[in-house]
């Protein structure tokens, strides 16, 4: 019996923690820079078990009877809260808050379990014995969990099916512990009752949980959802809206097929067309090849890697007839080697001499995509590139994250490249801004190729003029060791997207 409730403990710290690295993974997928959001759970969900341990010592009667309770407590808590929270975060006007008290909550009973079962236990080993054995199951529970989470459990099940899995498995301890004190449990019925009812709920939970998600996600998308998949790196969904399909990676607006071309036109080709017969290209990022496309347009192109970090980006950009279309078949061409890595230890890596790189990555709204921006980045980029090649890079917009825009521009600078930024309009996004960097001065092309759809002479001249609130600004150069990029990024959008 003392055994039995010894493996428990390891089965209630793996619960534990699951329910401690869903919320952080949550809230990072739903409120962006993972580092700040996982500190702040972890702060919190700490502080809360530290309450229950000290709340824990006012429980003086029916010990394995509250100790039941309080699994099946964290069973319902636990169990529904990734539903719960991304059903909140599209209906409630303040979120984080919710947010915080669910975890809380989560915390102060996950913090009375182990007081609690000690106290049963203590009568059948010695005090020295008990902690030691106590605390290396709830150790090796912790490890089981950090593992099983980022290698199992988010890749195949998914946020919401793995709560309610756990949820499900704090029931079956509740149970087992009846089972095993039945003698000297109050209301042994009611409890087993109560389990039963929990554990189909969570098991129902598990079953739907896709259906769930799509629910939740129909609230916060236009338009209708014809794919989602959450990957080992981000939430996947698809939507359209009449003849237009966007692309959305955590809630994120990445492309909208009305205008897209635009976006890509102007990211590829006042660099790409200012070359004297490219060869070599490199794409960081941009594994829906809508870059790629508008790079083959180019006769005089030998070769294009493509480097991204989500393979299930580009495997559904290469086999979806839909998105296939929209990409023209580029990430199928015979000229593309596609890469499936993390571009900065990619890049680190890579002793290949480029003419044209274009840095397509997302917005630098976390620690993980700002490395991706820094001087240390830009350091081995400018290594990569041939003396009279160019590289263009996408910035965020000028308007809205002003400061942010101009510390990508001061970065590249201060590792020796000469910079000329740019914007356009975008009706999707708004002003959208660009820099192309080179060894050498840069001259923005006379003329462009026919069939261009958006881009010519008079255009490109035009998207190098900055209004007065667009203008270049005095920022710090964003490194390694300070990210300062995201700090303005994360101020500057903040205004304008609660």
């Amino acid at each position: 019996m003392a055994y039995a409730l010894l493996f428990s403990v390891f089965v209630i710290s793996t619960c534990g923690l699951v329910y401690e690295l869903t919320a952080g993974a949550l809230a990072s997928y739903l409120l962006g820079d993972s580092i700040t959001q996982f500190s702040i759970i972890i702060g919190v969900y700490l502080s809360a078990m530290g309450v229950g341990s000290y709340l824990s010592r006012h429980i003086v009667r029916n010990i394995i009877t509250v100790f039941i309770e309080v699994e099946l407590l964290i069973g319902l808590v636990g169990g529904c809260s990734a539903a719960l929270l991304f059903t909140l975060f599209e209906v409630a006007a303040h979120f984080r808050p919710i947010l915080y008290t669910l975890i809380s909550v989560t915390g102060v009973l996950v913090g009375l379990e182990i007081p609690l079962i000690m106290r049963v236990l203590k009568n059948r080993f010695a005090f020295s014995d008990l902690v030691s054995k106590v605390f290396t199951f709830d150790y090796i529970g912790a490890l089981f969990a950090s593992l099983l989470f980022p290698l199992v459990l988010v890749p195949y099940l998914g946020l919401i099916r793995a709560s309610f899995l756990f949820g499900g498995l704090n029931v079956v301890v509740a149970l087992w512990a009846l089972r095993l004190f039945r003698g000297e449990t109050i209301r042994p019925r009611v409890l087993a009752v109560t389990g039963g009812v929990l554990l189909a709920l969570l098991a129902a939970g598990g079953v739907y949980s896709g259906s769930i998600l799509h629910f939740t996600e129909t609230l916060g998308y236009k338009g209708n959802i014809i794919y989602a998949k959450t990957t080992p790196y981000q939430r996947v969904v698809l939507t359209q809206e009449g003849n237009s399909l966007q692309m959305f990676l955590n809630g994120n607006l990445q492309f909208n097929s009305r205008d897209e071309y635009r976006y890509h036109e102007a990211l590829i080709h006042p660099g790409l067309q200012s070359l004297t017969n490219p060869r070599d290209v490199l794409v960081m990022g941009g594994g829906d090849g809508l870059a790629v496309r508008e790079i083959l347009k180019y006769n005089s192109i030998s070769s294009v890697t493509l480097v991204d970090l989500d393979a299930e980006i580009t495997r559904l950009f290469k086999t979806q007839e839909v998105l296939v279309r929209l990409n023209k078949g580029s990430l199928n061409s015979p000229k593309l080697s596609l890469v499936t890595a993390d571009a900065f230890v990619w890049i680190k890596e890579n002793e290949t001499l480029f003419d044209f790189i274009v840095v397509d990555f997302p917005d630098p709204s976390s620690f993980s995509l700002g490395k991706l921006y820094t001087n240390t980045f830009y350091r081995l980029l400018y290594r990569a590139l041939r003396d009279d090649g160019v590289i263009v890079v996408q910035s965020t917009s000028p308007f809205v994250a002003r400061r942010a825009f101009w510390c990508v521009v001061n970065t590249l600078e201060s590792v020796g490249f000469r910079t000329t930024p740019y914007h356009v309009y975008l009706p999707s996004f708004g002003e959208w801004g660009y820099v192309i960097a080179s060894k050498k001065t840069f001259t923005m092309p006379a003329g462009f190729m026919p069939g261009l759809r958006f881009i010519n002479s008079e255009s490109a001249k035009a998207m190098t003029e900055f209004p007065p609130d667009m203008g270049p600004v005095a920022t710090e150069v964003n490194r390694l060791n300070n990210q300062v990029l995201v700090r303005y990024f994360e101020e500057e959008w903040s205004r304008y997207v609660p």
